[in-house]
């Protein structure tokens, strides 16, 4: 029980900001490509439906956004940035840790599921480009569980820092 009550937690934490922000962001930047890449040719064919794909392409790119605001606003409430880090134990450290796997896991899958869905959305683009909003609304229904992920993570990560561990 020594261990979990040594100063060290701040690596346990960083290590939960660190991956909140990569795997997200890996997925998001595999979406995006995906999406683009299925949009090349439909805007070579036709140039002017290249606004109506950008939106498409973009759709994924939240979960990157998610992952890192929820390792910014850790990372700022622990002082490392914009001020002196703080001493915490491992226990709340390994706590943060805990706290960032849901955006970390669900941005990471949610991204890469959302890219199929918008790459979806291009072909539907493709042949009947009034019907984009519908590819748009197919998308957004997986960034639903992005945006509960991001939530469980932000207010856990609140709750951490009221802990007394």
């Amino acid at each position: 029980m020594a261990f979990l009550q040594s100063p060290h937690g701040i690596i346990f934490a960083i290590l939960g900001a660190a991956l909140a922000t990569l795997l997200p962001g890996i997925g998001s930047a595999a979406g995006v490509g995906l999406v683009g890449e299925a949009s090349a040719g439909v805007t070579a064919e036709d140039p002017s439906k290249f606004s109506k794909l950008l939106i498409l392409q973009l759709l994924p790119a939240t979960q990157g956004i998610y992952g890192m605001l929820t390792s910014f606003l850790l990372l700022s409430s622990l002082g490392i940035i914009g001020g002196s880090p703080v001493e915490i134990s491992v226990a709340k450290g390994l706590a943060y840790l805990i706290s960032c796997l849901p955006i970390a896991i669900v941005g990471y899958f949610s991204a890469i599921k959302q890219a199929k869905t918008s790459a979806a959305g291009v072909s539907l683009v493709a042949k009947r480009p009034d019907q984009m909003v519908k590819g748009m609304l197919f998308s957004a229904m997986v960034e639903t569980y992005a945006i509960l992920a991001l939530l469980i993570s932000m207010l856990g990560n609140t709750g951490i820092n009221n802990l007394n561990i």
